[in-house]
């Protein structure tokens, strides 16, 4: 392999100590190899010029199920192929492809389809890190936007089959009061899955069965789950209550300023903490998605507010965040410092995936997975395994008024 080197200059470089003014990142050959302040002349690199914004470590979204106007679900390579691309443009360098409630069948073409997405690179695009099945063991009284044709309690001769015919699956999520879902936690925990409960109505004493039995994470925490509530005369814990008694139980947020308000993501950000909180966008295809929506979404469905909703406004039917936005609702709504805002949008997604040795922050040694954006929150540049993203985006496609411009950036 050539001697591929990088110099980005005359960044704030944000690392989980802090923001490091005009520093220096150096990448060569696909990995980081130095970060610190712009005291090195490396006269072969190709310098590129920040322009005084931000150099921070790319997002990693562990909950994705479309963008650039496809959606895993096609289960085609192509689809894997296109949405990756799209979400590197808006700032995510790794991603977990996200399937709904489906058919069996879909299942396994979209597992055929991540096998090959790991181990082809798409080269322009996110790095894939494995499936997420969302679904099919959901509590129907939950569903959310969910086919409830679809779903039904923890089938041993399905999960076992699945699992053992793969190794790309690497998060599932159920709700865990289903009839056997301890079971399939422990089964699926066992493997290297990241087990996650959602969609539930599961209380206190539910909740703590099932973290024993495998469930250590919460998708898309505050939607299709339960909250403090009356029965009669008396007051019950939901499952939020539930999940911020649980202190080793890691959470996900649909970080989009809708999905939940920035008031309560702060306070998860208070009460969970950096370490145990994941931002997620959860996006469908018409994220990321240049042109008509309308061709995307089909009949029934609208965009509108920065979100997806029913055509009579009864609902919400979808997020269309990027990874740069959810960095910029973090930031600016919910008044999070940068550095932690970065800690959850990448250092722990890969914690929780088991791949903080090789990404989540700049540091020598790791993957250069880094993005630049400006102070305003606009995209810059993408890098994924030190590969630059080159093609621009029209804008607000991302979400922020961004243009992506990536070619003309100032390099020297």
């Amino acid at each position: 392999m050539a001697d591929i080197l990088y110099k980005i200059i005359n960044g704030r470089v944000v690392t989980p100590s802090g923001i490091i003014k005009d520093g220096q990142v150096v990448i060569r050959n696909g990995r980081i190899a130095e970060v610190g302040r712009a005291n090195v002349d490396i006269p072969q690199a190709q310098v590129v010029d920040a322009g005084g914004g931000y150099v921070a470590p790319g997002c990693i979204d562990l909950h994705v199920h479309g963008g650039g106007g496809h959606d895993f679900s096609e289960a085609t390579p192509e689809a894997f192929r296109r949405i990756a691309q799209a979400h590197a443009l808006c700032g995510v360098t790794a991603l977990c492809p996200t399937v709904a409630a489906a058919d069996g069948q879909v299942f396994r073409q979209a597992i055929r389809c991540c096998e090959h997405a790991m181990s082809h690179p798409a080269g322009q695009g996110a790095a894939i890190l494995g499936l997420h099945l969302e679904g099919n063991y959901i509590n129907p009284a939950m569903k959310g936007g969910l086919d409830g044709a679809f779903l039904h309690a923890p089938d041993p001769e399905e999960y076992e089959a699945l699992l053992s015919d793969t190794t790309c699956i690497k998060r599932w999520s159920a709700s865990p009061e289903l009839p056997g879902a301890c079971e399939f936690a422990r089964y699926a925990s066992a493997r290297g899955v990241l087990v996650s409960l959602a969609h539930t109505t599961a209380g206190y004493a539910q909740l703590k069965e099932a973290c024993r039995a495998g469930f250590s994470h919460v998708t898309h925490f505050y939607n299709a789950m339960t909250s403090v509530h009356k029965e009669r005369e008396f007051k019950h814990e939901g499952t939020v209550e539930a999940v911020y008694l649980m202190r080793g139980l890691s959470v996900e947020v649909i970080a989009d300023g809708i999905h939940v308000p920035p008031p309560i993501l702060r306070l998860v950000y208070q009460i969970k903490g950096p370490e145990q909180t994941a931002l997620v966008t959860d996006a469908i295809a018409a994220a990321a998605c240049e042109g008509d929506y309308a061709r995307v979404l089909g009949e029934g469905l609208v965009v509108e507010d920065g979100v997806c909703k029913l055509a009579d406004r009864s609902a919400l039917a979808g997020s269309i965040a990027t990874g740069i936005r959810l960095i910029r609702v973090m930031a600016e709504q919910a008044e999070i410092p940068l550095a932690d805002v970065m800690r959850m949008a990448a250092e722990t997604p890969a914690r929780l995936m088991g791949i903080a040795e090789k990404k989540g922050t700049l540091a020598a040694g790791k993957d250069a997975d880094v993005i630049l954006f400006t102070p305003r929150f606009e995209m810059q540049a993408t890098f994924v395994e030190g590969r630059m993203c080159r093609k621009s985006l029209s804008p607000d496609v991302c979400g922020t008024g961004c243009d992506a411009e990536t070619d003309e950036l100032k390099q020297k």
